[in-house]
């Protein structure tokens, strides 16, 4: 069963702070794949599934297209939000802020055009910085970060570019930083979802949704 809450950041907003998209809009656009690949949604949605996106379509003003390249498979939607939820919602020692700002910089190691996108559009709202989310996409070492948000970046960059040559050095240096061993964990495993979700989105041509791009600028 899905969770009732659209965990996939708050609402997106124009400039004047209302909903880009109302859920009868977003009707129009369900039948558009988002992906390259033949792998319509189930028809009918189960009465959960149709809730949880009614949630989404109401706090984001969109269902997010990720949501919708699922839902080919609800187990596997199911899965996936569940994941994505307990990682970047659940409490931690890691603010909702940090967790998007790890999805922004390892996307753009990747060059994962739905996540720098999407996750760079939660970026901006959770800063209220637009200027960040463009550093964090472009070459993360020009924003104006704290030494531990360099820190935690920095762990995330190499540990996408090379896991294998991750090193005590390295966990220490987040320690040093600030980081407990729980919030190394997170770290990790933040860094690790957004690997995974990012070649499954650039293996199939997945599409941000538009609304994304002009979104808390």
């Amino acid at each position: 069963m899905l969770p009732l809450e659209c965990g996939l950041w708050n609402t997106i907003t124009t400039a004047r702070n209302k909903p880009l998209k109302r859920r009868e809009e977003q009707l129009r656009h369900e039948s558009e794949s988002p992906t390259a690949l033949d792998l319509p949604m189930v028809e009918p949605l189960p009465d959960g599934t149709r809730k949880y996106f009614d949630i989404c379509a109401e706090k984001l003003g969109l269902v997010p297209n990720v949501l919708k390249a699922y839902a080919f498979d609800i187990d596997k939607l199911n899965a996936f939000t569940g994941l994505y939820n307990n990682l970047m919602l659940a409490d931690s020692g890691l603010s909702k802020l940090d967790r998007e700002m790890i999805a922004v910089v390892v996307s753009s190691v990747n060059r994962c055009w739905y996540c720098q996108v999407a996750h760079g559009a939660a970026v901006r709202e959770l800063s209220g910085d637009p200027v960040l989310g463009e550093a964090l996409v472009m070459n993360w070492r020009v924003a104006r970060l704290s030494a531990r948000q360099r820190a935690m970046l920095e762990f995330a960059e190499n540990l996408t570019v090379a896991s294998s040559r991750i090193e005590e050095s390295d966990r220490q240096g987040l320690r040093d930083a600030g980081f407990s061993d729980r919030d190394i964990w997170d770290i990790a495993s933040v860094t690790g979802f957004f690997n995974m979700t990012n070649r499954v989105a650039s293996a199939t041509a997945m599409a941000p949704n538009p609304e994304y791009h002009g979104a808390n600028r």
